[in-house]
């Protein structure tokens, strides 16, 4: 790409989980997420310097000091998303698909790592039901704040590596764009 672009390399940890939510829900897969210093939501991961790492050594350095023991290789790739503005940055994202038991592990030792409370405000897990409401789990989740190009790789990674109904997907995504009436206007109402 020449000089003046950035690599950031992110990764989504998930694992099968066989729960229910209240007994009737099913909750499909548990999916690691983070919630950033700026209040916003991403992968874990960052940016990597290619003139000292691979993308996927890289990649392991910063997980390391976040998460531990988890190892991502060029099989866990999914794909690679540019974005040009101020900032040129190639945003690379990769999968690893763990055990319920890895995971909860990962979610526990991120706790006690360096960047917890400072660059990593706490790990949290993506909700990948719709509930009756059709606005409670996934499409409430999808309408945070993201950072950069997580959101997407969110729903392409759902969608890539079937975790969701494709059409269950196309609902949630359909949910959270619809106008929302305002919160003041029904403050006002009750008063």
């Amino acid at each position: 790409l020449g000089p003046g672009w950035s690599h950031s390399c992110h990764a989504m940890l998930y694992a099968p989980n066989p729960g229910m939510l209240f007994g009737r829900i099913p909750l499909r897969y548990a999916v690691l997420m983070q919630m950033r210093f700026d209040g916003l939501l991403g992968f874990p991961g960052g940016f990597v310097d290619r003139r000292y790492w691979s993308l996927e050594d890289g990649l392991n350095r910063v997980l390391g000091l976040g998460l531990g023991c988890v190892r991502l290789t060029e099989a866990d790739y999914l794909c690679s998303h540019l974005t040009e503005g101020p900032h040129r940055v190639v945003a690379h994202f990769y999968a690893r698909q763990l055990t319920l038991e890895e995971l909860h592990t990962i979610e526990i030792s991120a706790v006690h790592s360096r960047d917890h409370g400072m660059e990593v405000m706490g790990m949290v897990r993506v909700p990948l039901y719709t509930q009756k409401d059709r606005m409670g789990g996934l499409p409430n989740f999808l309408a945070n704040s993201f950072v950069g190009t997580a959101k997407f790789q969110l729903l392409f990674a759902l969608k890539i590596l079937n975790m969701v109904p494709e059409e269950k997907l196309a609902e949630a995504v359909a949910a959270t764009q619809r106008p929302k009436k305002a919160a003041i206007d029904h403050a006002g109402g009750a008063a």
